[in-house]
């Protein structure tokens, strides 16, 4: 998000804003580059997503569950180690 003011005269006031959306600008990549949250790699959701695959086909193998069935114990299984 960018924030910038300006008054005065056209020229005065063009500059206020540029200035005061850069200062916006830098403060926002300073604080966004402290987050530690960061989007995984495709390699990693490729990965995630064929062991749920495997999972799956593990469930689907053992019990006779519907997808519904599948996708709740995955979901369980998920929240468990993520906690």
């Amino acid at each position: 998000m960018i924030i910038g003011f300006g008054f005065g005269n056209p020229l005065t006031s063009i500059l206020m804003l540029l200035a005061t959306s850069l200062i916006s600008y830098f403060l926002f990549r300073l604080l966004r580059r402290n987050h530690p949250e960061q989007k995984p790699t495709r390699a990693q959701l490729r990965q995630y997503y064929y062991e749920q695959r495997r999972q799956a086909r593990e469930y689907a193998a053992q019990y006779d569950l519907t997808d519904e069935e599948i996708e709740r114990k995955l979901d369980e299984q998920l929240g468990k180690e993520l906690n």
